[in-house]
């Protein structure tokens, strides 16, 4: 089937067979197939991939724009012995059912059941652990040149990533180092352009060309040039222009590839499931780093996924026959709508504002602002190393920038902060959004780091807002600082406080004491706060909202381990360096004993599953806390 054709639509919410799905439970029995029954496999593939994330939720366009390639690759391809690796992994739902993960997808992203992303340590063929973008080609190589240097000569690795991943440094930064290796390294690159930021494959020519240039032929006669002609430098220089040009009329994305010296195959239609076979056939036989173009359209064959590919990225239950419904219904908040609202206001006062995402404009609330102030805003795409830097940059220029980022991804730019931010004390103020348990995205996702990491950084200030009044406020006061700061705030809706529309600031450093009671001082940093706040009342203790991890208010800390028996802090990040290690530096300063009871994340990476489950799993519900507290107590009398 061609990417612009679609033969028996799938009726999406009625009940359907799996005739050749239910022949699959392993790669094997997939190869066991005649090329005849792939269309129809896909067909129905397509159809279970909606029916199951309609229940469980998930990442669905991109999954539904890969089933082909899924069903290629493992046809075409040894697996497991030859390696496939799904960059970010959220296209990889085909992959885990045809490799024996079918009935797995009723736990999808739940507690107990199996990842949204590749893992190794779930299935033989999850090659290597993804979920943050752009390691596919840096892993692949590793693998291929392992392979070749452990004399398996026959054994492919392959990268699978989108255009957006292809954005990434650390893609480009692989692609140069992949363009060095040739014969008998056999790396496979599939960029699997299914954004339609490259135009795809049009007309008999260009649609044949990606065949033609893959065969063994066509490879052996550029060998031999190679041979012949590289000991006369001008000739070989003349020969290697003349190919670029020729398959460059056709393909200008062969440019960007041919500059790292990679061979470059494609475009290819990417639903065009023979197609694809043939081309993955030919390609099999050859013995060298080299580059696959594939076109396909984000949340193919269903219709709602395919006009709103982004609405369908990541999803919510929802009923397949008539698609996610909005609801009209105001709601409360969520955090990241109050930093949106917040970003806007302050642009409109201050025109120093500059606002920067790395390719989530969406899920940091900046969709508005691009509106508004499309001059002051840039999406720097998946690079969030180049983000930060570039707003030291305009930091340098005299403006105030503003980088919304989630926790986890903040990981990923550790070296720019702490070198071209932090360092040389420039006013950039870091929006840090999922801060704490993210719930089903699981391992990769949860923004447990962000505290331990921030903290230990000279110059920065570090700001943990407990409600959405707080968290108004903390931005306010991120914002009119001339140093680093950062604002870190959780993922969902907080307590439902009003926010306010107001610019007011606060005291930096100074902890907020909401209540005043006996024997336990309960120090709550962000979210946790609150859920502090039952334990305080029912034990009559102290409460403090601290507002600030860095600087730690210390006379707060003094007072409470003067003056109580015990003290309690909760955070939602890791313990290990964490605000819990802050206070008990301060009060081990201050040469005093007062003991310290810590709650935050232990060591250890936490699995997928509900915020409510995680903080149950983990002893961080109030109740849970509480009892915690009375044991304590009691050991203490």
């Amino acid at each position: 089937m061609s990417m612009s054709e679609e033969k028996n639509p799938i009726p999406f919410g009625e009940p359907m067979d799996y005739p050749v799905l239910d022949k699959i439970s392993a790669p094997e029995d997939l190869r066991k197939l005649p090329e005849s029954s792939l269309p129809e496999l896909a067909r129905e593939l397509r159809h279970f991939i909606v029916d199951s994330v309609s229940k469980t939720g998930g990442h669905l366009s991109s999954s539904l724009g890969a089933v082909e390639l899924a069903i290629a690759l493992h046809y075409v391809f040894n697996t497991p012995y030859d390696r496939i690796v799904w960059d970010v992994g959220h296209q990889a739902y085909a992959h885990k059912i045809l490799t024996g993960r079918r009935e797995g997808m009723a736990k999808l992203r739940q507690l107990g059941g199996i990842s949204g992303f590749p893992k190794r340590s779930e299935s033989e063929y999850d090659a290597f652990g993804t979920a943050h973008s752009s390691t596919s080609i840096s892993a692949a190589l590793g693998m291929a040149v392992a392979a070749h240097l452990a004399g398996e000569r026959d054994r492919w690795a392959i990268a699978v990533i989108g255009d957006g991943a292809l954005t990434g440094g650390m893609a480009i930064e692989a692609l140069n180092d992949a363009g060095v290796w040739k014969k008998g390294v056999k790396l496979l690159v599939i960029v699997n352009d299914n954004d339609c930021s490259i135009s795809p494959p049009a007309g008999a020519l260009s649609k044949n060309l990606a065949k033609i240039v893959s065969t063994r032929a066509f490879n052996c006669a550029r060998e031999i040039s190679k041979r012949v002609l590289k000991p006369v430098p001008h000739l070989w220089e003349v020969a290697k222009l003349m190919e670029r040009q020729t398959i460059g009329f056709f393909s200008p994305q062969a440019a960007l590839f041919s500059t790292f010296d990679l061979n470059y195959y494609g475009p290819v239609d990417g639903h065009d499931i023979f197609a694809l076979v043939e081309v993955l056939k030919n390609l099999r036989q050859m013995d060298c780093p080299m580059v696959l173009h594939t076109a396909t359209i984000k949340g193919k064959g269903y219709a709602f996924a395919e006009a709103d590919p982004t609405l369908y990225h990541g999803v919510s239950p929802f009923n397949p026959k008539v698609g996610i419904i909005k609801s009209g219904k105001p709601s409360a908040p969520t955090y990241t709508q109050i930093f949106s609202r917040w970003v806007n206001s302050m642009a409109a006062r201050d025109h120093r504002l500059y606002a920067i995402t790395p390719a989530m404009r969406e899920g940091s609330g900046l969709v508005e602002f691009e509106k508004n102030f499309p001059e002051r805003y840039r999406d720097v795409a998946i690079a969030e190393q180049h983000a930060v830097t570039y707003a030291a940059g305009l930091a340098c220029g005299g403006l105030k920038p503003v980088v919304a980022i989630y926790s986890t991804f903040l990981q990923r730019a550790l070296d720019q902060l702490i070198h071209d931010v932090a360092l040389q004390n420039l006013p950039v103020m870091f929006a840090v959004d999922r801060g704490g348990i993210v719930g089903a995205d699981g391992a990769t996702h949860q923004g447990v780091f962000d505290i331990a990491e921030l903290r230990s950084v000279p110059n920065m200030t570090v700001m943990t807002p407990s409600n959405e009044r707080e968290t108004r406020l903390l931005l306010n006061t991120a914002f009119a600082m001339d140093t680093p700061a950062a604002v870190r705030y959780p993922r969902g809706k907080g307590p439902g406080t009003d926010p306010g529309e107001d610019f007011e600031t606060v005291e930096i450093g100074r902890a907020l004491k909401r209540r005043t009671g006996t024997r336990t001082a309960f120090l709550g940093f962000g979210s946790m706060t609150n859920a502090l706040e039952k334990a305080a009342q029912n034990l009559d203790g102290t409460l403090w909202d601290m507002r600030f991890v860095k600087p730690i208010d210390r006379e707060a800390v003094i007072e409470a381990a003067r003056t109580h028996d015990l003290i309690v802090t909760a955070e939602e990040g890791v313990l290990a360096g964490g605000a819990g290690d802050a206070v008990m530096e301060v009060i081990a300063e201050a040469g005093l004993t007062t003991p310290v009871l810590c709650f935050g994340i232990p060591d250890e990476f936490i699995e997928q599953g509900t915020q409510a489950e995680i903080y149950e799993m983990l002893g961080l519900t109030p109740e849970a806390i509480e009892a915690k507290v009375v044991e304590r107590l009691a050991q203490l009398s």
